[in-house]
């Protein structure tokens, strides 16, 4: 008991929130919910896109407020928030704008720099700064200040915020709300809105890193499953207008809230059965008799209520029907692309075959969204070819977003295309019921699109590039400003598409589950062409696996002249086989898979012998067969890589 005691007296007690209601019109975003932040607490905010993340978070940093209910936050407590969108003084300079806050380290510290970048020789005063800069303990803090800089590629500070891109904008913005952050060190609430967008990879695994070793408490909204994983010890879901809280990783939220789904239409159908049972009883009874049971009437009347609340959870799927694809489908033949002396392209090559999955990884600036507008035959290469097959339809998610000439209603947009997606088992669902798959309620269908969120602006577009039945989807960022349920949408959906993916991302999980294969621009037009998705490219990487004999970089073809010396030169003595780097990562896989396949075999066999449901054992017994072939054929290919070790 005094070891309980004494864990309570150490953590504090940062905020609370206690039966907060807050709507918009006639939509309820959340209704007397209540939670707690303790001290080192490291909070995933999880839920679709306009059910309220942004606006409960701006509630709790005293940005907006509840239509009722209380947010406690303790008074030693310094509340610190990312948002969206920034209100950075467009004439001041990134400097002026990042340490525009009202504290003597920052003071100091924008005084000794600015006394620096002057190359002032006045010694007098440059004592005088560093003296206050010892006397504030701010060394480290300047210390802090720039590795934050430096790391989110943010280095020209006196250039006008009002000249920077958006996703300039976007990392100037995190920068202030990270240092804010550490000058408050331990007695700081930091509230983020999706930190990770607009950073690239390397950006978003140094800030995971920095997160996860601060001590601050944090409460953030991410789509990236793997820096909420890394960061996040709780996850709080906002469905239906209450909360949910979760201790443990996005798997273990996953398993929780597939349990209490069952357990809602588990009691949801308990009910049904009541509710019929009663209203049969209700309709009997004379009108005038007064004899009914009173306590029976209530009854019925909360069992009546609770069936007209709980909503059923229907999955519907959607592998789609897609136009066959021939046997000529995207080439680029010695591609050339500069601009200026920035070289994107040098002698690119690659012939794209049926049903590949290919994702595209580098640095912001490297080209990566400018080769997917020369694939697509958007922008021209300064040299080279690029050829499409007759049968491909391209399906093009862009950065640009949704673009229409007329402001209807979201299922007329959708509808102007089709009325019906035609799904692989040749039945169909409508417009509606494909936007419900997407997170459109019934309301916000009918909601015109100047009044879309900019995140359901991009969920429509990705809705309408899907519609058309594309058999080669290429897509610039799919996963920014979509929430993880959309997202779980689409990679069920992208899972089982037959049709050919080029996908530009930084969302190293939707990466992962999603291609086999990665062109990683490296800069300088180099361009590797691995075998692998990127969690294996990165650990490749780490392991030195990647040096120059290894490299497979895609460039120009060798002159006429060398390709005439290495024909001429006499042929060298045949040496033992070796596997290949791309042999190695496929022996690394098979010894993966086979286990995975053994073990699922033996499942299916259990299965078989335990249910009695024909369409069950059928299902089964196909599965098993098909396993037992491609057990065979990788045990082979297992055995012929084994004997090159």
């Amino acid at each position: 008991m005094l070891q309980c005691c004494k864990y309570y007296l150490c953590k504090m007690h940062y905020a609370s929130v206690e039966n907060l209601t807050k709507s918009f019109g006639i939509r309820t975003l959340f209704s007397n919910i209540s939670f707690h932040i303790e001290e080192g607490d490291k909070i995933a905010l999880v839920a679709r896109n306009g059910s309220g993340k942004s606006t409960l978070m701006k509630i709790i940093a005293g940005l907006d407020t509840a239509d009722s209910g209380t947010v406690w936050v303790h008074k030693d407590i310094k509340t610190v928030m990312l948002q969206q969108d920034n209100d950075f003084d467009p004439n001041k300079t990134i400097w002026d704008n990042v340490l525009r806050l009202d504290h003597p380290v920052v003071k100091a510290v924008k005084e000794y720099e600015i006394f620096l970048e002057e190359s002032s020789e006045d010694h007098e005063h440059l004592g005088e700064l560093m003296a206050r800069l010892d006397d504030l303990n701010a060394w480290n803090f300047e210390s802090d200040l720039k590795q934050i800089l430096g790391k989110l590629n943010i280095h020209h500070l006196n250039e006008k915020v009002g000249n920077l891109s958006g996703g300039q904008k976007k990392r100037v913005a995190l920068a202030q709300s990270l240092i804010e952050a550490q000058l408050y060190q331990g007695n700081c609430l930091l509230i983020m809105d999706e930190p990770t967008n607009h950073l690239d990879v390397s950006m978003i695994e140094w800030l995971e890193e920095y997160l996860g070793a601060s001590k601050v408490t944090l409460l953030l909204v991410t789509h990236d499953r793997y820096f909420l994983d890394a960061v996040c010890n709780e996850i709080i879901e906002i469905d239906d207008e209450k909360v949910y809280e979760y201790r443990g990783d996005y798997d273990y939220f996953l398993e929780q809230k597939a349990l209490r789904h069952d357990v809602q239409q588990s009691e949801l159908q308990k009910d049904k059965n009541i509710y019929r049972k009663e209203l049969e009883w209700m309709r009997k009874q004379p009108k005038a008799r007064t004899t009914k049971s009173k306590s029976r009437q209530d009854a019925f009347a909360e069992v009546e209520d609770r069936v007209k609340q709980q909503k059923e959870i229907a999955e519907v799927s959607l592998q789609m029907k897609m136009t066959r694809l021939g046997g000529k489908i995207l080439e680029l033949k010695k591609v050339y692309k500069s601009y200026g002396d920035l070289a994107i392209m040098k002698g690119f090559d690659y012939t794209f075959k049926r049903g590949e999955r290919i994702g595209v990884v580098g640095k912001n600036g490297v080209g990566k969204s400018t080769f997917l507008k020369i694939a697509l035959q958007l922008e021209a290469p300064d040299s080279g070819k690029i050829n499409h097959g007759d049968t491909v339809v391209f399906g093009n998610f862009s950065q640009d977003g949704l673009i229409y000439k007329e402001d209807k209603r979201s299922i007329e947009y959708v509808k102007d295309m089709a009325e019906f997606f035609p799904l692989a088992d040749g039945s169909k669902i409508s417009a509606s019921q494909f936007m419900e798959k997407f997170g459109f309620t019934g309301e916000q269908q009918y909601t015109l699109l100047s009044k879309l969120s900019g995140g359901e602006k991009r969920r429509l577009h990705l809705m309408s590039v899907l519609f058309k039945n594309p058999n080669f989807l290429v897509l610039d960022e799919p996963t920014n400003d979509l929430d993880l349920q959309t997202l779980r949408t689409l990679e069920e959906f992208l899972m089982d598409y037959p049709g050919c993916i080029l996908i530009v991302s930084h969302d190293r999980y939707f990466m992962d589950r999603m291609v086999d294969h990665l062109f990683a621009f490296e800069g300088n037009a180099v361009i590797r062409d691995f075998p692998g998705n990127y969690s294996q490219y990165r650990e490749a990487l780490a392991k030195g696996l990647l040096d120059n004999q290894q490299q497979q970089i895609m460039k120009a073809a060798p002159a006429d002249e060398e390709k005439k010396t290495v024909e001429n030169k006499p042929a060298p003595t045949e040496a033992p086989k070796k596997l290949t780097f791309k042999e190695k990562f496929e022996l690394e896989q098979l010894e993966k898979d086979l286990p995975k396949l053994q073990d699922e075999k033996k499942l299916l066999e259990e299965k078989l012998t335990a249910t009695q449901d024909y369409s069950q054992l059928q299902k089964a017994s196909d599965r098993i067969n098909a396993i037992i072939q491609e057990l065979d054929e990788k045990e082979m290919r297992w055995l012929e890589l084994s004997e090159k070790l």
